[in-house]
Formats: structure tokens, C-alpha cells, sequence
């Protein structure tokens, strides 16, 4: 067959392969994910495509195995290979991911994988080192940004993965609305106890799986195979412990295992999206359990944790993110992390498949997508921030009663800021820097002001810092 009828060949095969995949997507996935797809050659059943750049080829993985994989059999036989090139010349990230990592991969040449889970729940009997943790390895405490909104969730996290089962904090649940880091810490705890204690049986389950397997276990009476499979584990997480609402049974048997491992000094961690007292259809007795250890929430993250956990998700996956777009997005995207990661995806996907630098225009484009109305209110909270940044102190030295100098200058500034910016009373500016009054507030305006008028290169620097500020709401 001649070169060019191989060329020819391989374009008809992707074309009817996308044919296939767009039975099975969105058009907007499919315009993102499949289009910028370019077929390189087809040598007997092995089709190899070429992609943007690695996360652009995990994203598939990670999404769109199975479709894939589905695609090219049909076209091409059951005996279907698909591979990757990836350009080595891209800038974009090399290797990105926010939730479970992708398979490690040849940067040149890779092949299709399978991406099937395998099922936990095993036949007792069988050895307990068999048994799949299903903890997502990604998911750790160093990865896990400490701030207000989370610390006491995560202290006690820690001193359950160094003594699991030996705390006050059995069952330790943690509560909190969508995408504020509860899963995470979960796994967080469950892969610190593997690390530190490799012959404990960890094991983490949805509430959903969980009701789904206890389904199963009565269908084909295994009830006490059942039992026995959750009494060997030393340290389990269950996610979603809401899900188990109104479903009696399931709770009842929930209870025995629990309090099998809660007596033998196991270690129980739950999460939920309310605290124990708001769980209505869980029985009186889970309730009292659930409250034995310790409950702690996780909150919204601070403008300064929500930026320090995007400036690590940036460096652990190589992307150069200039400030001013961190510094727009962590204002802009306040709901969830989860938001926030996905907003970010979207900023390197965009800059990947349209050739663009990632820019201040790029992601305002992308977070007006995902939020409603673009603030263009400026907070005192984020004002601090900049200000101690840019004379390079500690954020809370503005809120200190020192009177160095360069700190009082900062401190001064700041509150200007608040005040011709922010749309905060001079009370809760004052309150905001170490419970100070409001006169306190108007000296520092009036000292600014003066220093604008007689201090040129003064008032350039303070243009500066505003422009910064204006650029995160406009």
C-alpha cells in the first residue's frame, strides 16, 4: 500500500472514530477534547494520534478512556491499539492533575490504558494484604493547605494517622459543604496511617458503595461474609455519611460494624456535609456514636489560604501562573476548592488548545464563565494582603501594635486603601487591623494623603499598588 493511501487511511479511521465518540459526549467536550486531536498513522491495528501537550493526554485518560477505547474497536477490531505523541516544545504544564493522577506516561509515545477499579469487597478469608486500600495516593497532607477555615480538622488528623484508634478523636467526622477538602483530608489521614503503619488494613468507602454492597450481600445471602470483611479493617472511611439517611438497614447493619471497630480500638473517620445534630434521618443511636469523638467543620478558605492552595497546585504541576491571575481567580472564585480547580483547568486548557499565553484577559474570560457577577468590590481582607506583600512583612503585623516605622507606613496605607476602595465603615476597617477605632482610621487616611502631595516617588508607588488592586474586579 502506498504512503500516501496509509495517510489516507488513518484520517478515515479517526473520522470514524470521532463519529463514534460524539455518541457518547457533549458537544462542548467534544469540541474541546476531540477536535484538536490530530491522527499521525495507522500501522496494522495500532492508530497513534497526536495531542496538545501531557495534560491534554491525562484529561483523555483520565475522562475519556473508556469511550476511546470503545471507539477504536469498532472501527478497528477488538485487537485495537491506540497511541500518543505528545510535542516536546509546550510550555503548558507537564504533568497536571487535581484530583486522581493519571497513569505515569512515556512524555513520547503511550499507550491506551485500562481504567477499571478493582472491586475492595472480597471473600473473607482471602489475605489481608490483598485488600485495595482505594485511598487515591494524591490525596496527602502535604498537599493539604492548613489556614483558619481547616485547622483544627487537619491538627487532628494528624494525631490520628501517628496514633490511630488512641485518640479523643474516634470517630473524628468532618463536615462542611461541597468541595472545601473533606474527601482530601480523609484520604489525607487514611495514606499517613499506611505510611506510618503498613500492616494496618485501611479502607476507604463511599456511603453509597457501601449500601450498594450491603444490597448485594443480602441478595445472595452473605450477610456474615459481609460482617466479616469490615471487622478486619483497622482505620475506615466512610465519605457521605448522609447518604445513609432513611435507609434503615443499612444503618443497622453500619451500627454493628461500627461498634465492633470503635470497641476492638479501630479507628472510624466520616465525613458529611452537616454536623451530626442536622443528620435527621439517622437513628438517635449512629447520632450519639457520631458524637462520641470529635466533629470538626471545614470552612470557605480565606483569600490568602484559597491563593496559597492555587499557587501550590501551579508549582506541583510546573505552570508558571503570573500574580495577577492568581490573584484575580483566588478573589473571584470564593465558593469551594473544588470551583477553584476547575476554573483553573479550564484557564490551561484554554491556553493550550488556542495557543495563548495564560494572562490576566484569559482567565477573566474563563471565571466569567463560572461565576455569575465578577466582583468588582475590592475587600479589606484582600487589600492587607497586597499592601504586606508588597513591603514584604507578615500580614498580621498590620494587625500588631508596633510602631516601627516601615510597619506603621503599611498599617496607614492599607487602611487608605480600605477606605477608598472597600465599602466597609471606618468601624469595621478599625476592627479589621487589630480591633482599632475609627479616628485611628481617619489619622492614617489624612497621613497618606499628605505624604501624596509632597511625596512624588511616594505617590508612584501607591499608584502601582492600586493598580494591582483594581485588576482583580474589573
Amino acid at each position: 500500500m502506498t504512503a500516501h493511501l496509509m495517510n489516507s487511511l488513518h484520517h478515515q479511521v479517526w473520522q470514524k472514530c470521532l463519529t463514534k465518540i460524539q455518541e457518547s459526549v457533549n458537544i462542548q467536550s467534544f469540541t474541546t477534547w476531540f477536535e484538536p486531536i490530530r491522527p499521525l498513522s495507522l500501522d496494522g491495528s495500532v492508530l497513534t494520534i497526536q495531542v496538545p501537550n501531557k495534560f491534554f493526554y491525562e484529561w483523555l485518560e483520565e475522562h475519556y478512556v473508556v469511550i476511546l477505547k470503545e471507539a477504536i474497536q469498532v472501527v478497528i477490531g477488538s485487537d485495537a491499539q491506540l497511541k500518543y505523541l505528545i510535542p516536546k516544545k509546550n510550555n503548558i504544564p507537564q504533568n497536571l492533575s487535581f484530583a486522581k493522577k493519571a497513569p505515569n506516561v512515556d512524555s513520547n509515545n503511550t499507550s491506551l490504558r485500562s481504567n477499571k477499579i478493582q472491586n475492595p469487597f472480597v471473600i473473607p478469608g482471602i489475605q489481608k494484604l490483598k485488600i485495595d486500600s482505594q485511598l487515591n495516593p494524591n490525596y496527602s497532607f502535604e498537599h493539604f493547605i492548613e489556614g483558619d477555615c481547616n485547622r483544627l480538622a487537619r491538627s487532628a488528623g494528624m494525631a490520628i494517622a501517628k496514633k490511630p484508634g488512641k485518640t479523643a478523636f474516634n470517630p473524628l467526622m468532618i463536615f462542611g459543604d461541597v468541595g472545601l477538602g473533606k474527601t482530601h483530608l480523609a484520604h489525607a489521614i487514611g495514606n499517613e496511617v499506611q505510611k506510618l503503619y503498613p500492616e494496618k488494613i485501611v479502607l476507604y468507602v463511599s456511603s453509597e458503595r457501601f449500601t450498594n454492597q450491603f444490597i448485594d450481600a443480602l441478595r445472595n445471602n452473605a450477610i456474615t461474609d459481609f460482617l466479616k470483611f469490615y471487622q478486619i479493617v483497622d482505620l475506615l472511611i466512610v465519605d457521605d455519611i448522609q447518604f445513609l439517611e432513611n435507609k434503615q438497614k443499612t444503618q443497622d447493619i453500619f451500627f454493628s460494624i461500627f461498634n465492633h471497630l470503635h470497641q476492638g480500638g479501630k479507628q472510624l473517620i466520616l465525613t458529611s456535609d452537616r454536623p451530626p445534630k442536622e443528620l435527621a434521618g439517622i437513628e438517635a443511636r449512629l447520632i450519639s456514636r457520631f458524637k462520641w469523638g470529635l466533629s470538626a467543620d471545614l470552612q470557605v478558605p480565606s483569600l490568602e489560604t484559597r491563593m496559597a492552595i492555587i499557587q501550590q497546585k501551579m508549582d506541583m504541576d510546573g505552570v508558571d501562573l503570573p500574580p495577577s491571575v492568581l490573584e484575580f481567580v483566588s478573589y473571584n472564585v470564593r465558593t469551594n476548592v473544588r470551583e477553584m480547580e476547575g476554573v483553573l483547568i479550564s484557564i490551561i486548557a484554554q491556553a493550550a488548545l488556542n495557543q495563548r499565553d495564560i494572562d490576566l484577559d484569559l482567565a477573566k474570560e474563563v471565571v466569567s464563565k463560572f461565576v455569575d457577577n465578577i466582583s468588582n468590590e475590592i475587600t479589606v481582607e484582600f487589600i492587607q494582603k497586597i499592601v504586606a506583600e508588597h513591603f514584604d512583612i507578615p500580614l498580621e503585623k498590620l494587625k500588631e501594635k508596633t510602631r516601627k516605622r516601615f510597619v506603621v507606613r503599611a498599617r496607614q496605607l492599607s487602611m487608605y486603601f480600605a477606605k477608598q476602595l472597600s465599602n466597609k465603615s471606618l468601624k469595621h476597617i478599625g476592627n479589621a487591623f487589630g480591633g482599632r477605632d475609627h479616628s485611628t482610621v481617619i489619622h492614617a487616611c489624612r497621613s497618606i494623603e499628605s505624604l501624596l502631595e509632597n511625596d512624588t516617588r511616594f505617590k508612584n508607588e501607591v499608584s502601582g499598588i492600586a493598580k494591582r488592586l483594581k485588576s482583580t474586579g474589573v
